[in-house]
């Protein structure tokens, strides 16, 4: 499992549920009654012997019958992970698409309601003991409305850049998700650390940055983002870059997660909590790629 990276998949519920179940023990000796277990019934009888004998063609056709996959067995497997994740982007596009039929003033309040209310649900799924498709698919529907809001939002002032951000979301999860699968990119320890040092230092950032804006030391909309300078280069172009890998390499660990919850036979409801983490992850991907074309496009 690959700690230190989504939240959700590193709650104890989900990491619980990955473990590979003890292999039960049976004993063979007398059991309390002063009776071999399986030794004589209560009539005096073998306990075997009540069993009908099976015949040769019965033998043959259980034979011949195919190995229980995860799927019957109640097992979580890539196609449920895929299913729901389908489901939640879709809810989600959804909420984002309400936000192109109302008004400006209407769709930037459903945008403070979407973070705030996404927010909320994203951090009661997080911590729900069981995972409940209702919530994450409310949780969904009320980011798509923070998603279309800021889309909508930004791409008045720089047109253009919500496709963008749509292409370049699709094209970084297509990468990693083929990098995974070739086994060229892997969740190492030393990498994991890394991600942690990193991230932790990109949240001081974002608070920092954040307090500026809202205290007006800052009067650029993206604080130290667009207003401090490296060579000429806007300070959050080299910020979003970062949180673009970053959250890269979250996607990488929510495929580590999900590989080892499908190995050790997982049940299969937490499916949803997978598909879940992907789209918080996805979430963060979308608004640093949009952020960083916004800063791109406002320091032209």
């Amino acid at each position: 499992m690959a700690l230190g990276g989504n939240p959700i998949f590193n709650g104890k519920n989900f990491r619980g549920a990955t473990q590979a179940p003890p292999v039960p023990s049976y004993s063979h000796g007398p059991n309390q009654y002063g009776q071999s277990q399986y030794g004589q019934s209560q009539y005096g009888q073998p306990a075997w012997a009540a069993q009908p004998p099976m015949t040769s063609d019965q033998l043959q056709q259980m034979y011949n019958q195919p190995a229980a996959g995860p799927a019957e067995t109640g097992r979580m497997t890539f196609d449920d992970v895929i299913v729901k994740t389908a489901a939640c982007l879709a809810v989600l596009l959804l909420g984002a698409a309400v936000t192109l039929f109302v008004a400006p003033g209407t769709a930037s309040l459903l945008m403070i309601v979407g973070a705030l209310g996404g927010f909320a649900l994203g951090m009661v799924n997080s911590f729900k003991k069981q995972p409940s498709p209702a919530l994450i698919l409310t949780y969904a529907g009320l980011e798509g409305l923070f998603l279309g809001g800021l889309t909508r939002l930004l791409d008045g002032m720089f047109p253009g850049v919500g496709l963008q951000a749509v292409i370049g979301t699709l094209a970084v999860f297509g990468v990693t998700l083929a990098l995974f699968k070739s086994g060229k990119v892997r969740a190492t320890p030393k990498a994991i650390r890394f991600f942690m040092i990193a991230t932790l230092g990109y949240l001081v950032f974002a608070v920092i940055n954040m307090v500026l804006v809202w205290t007006g030391a800052v009067q650029s909309p993206f604080g130290l983002s667009s207003s401090v300078h490296i060579f000429g280069i806007p300070l959050g172009v080299f910020i979003g870059i970062l949180a673009i890998g970053l959250a890269a390499f979250s996607l990488v660990m929510d495929f580590t997660s999900i590989e080892q919850g499908v190995r050790q036979g997982a049940p299969e409801k937490y499916s949803w909590t997978a598909a879940f983490g992907l789209t918080v992850t996805l979430v963060w991907l979308y608004v640093e790629i949009i952020r960083l074309l916004a800063i791109l496009r406002g320091d032209d």
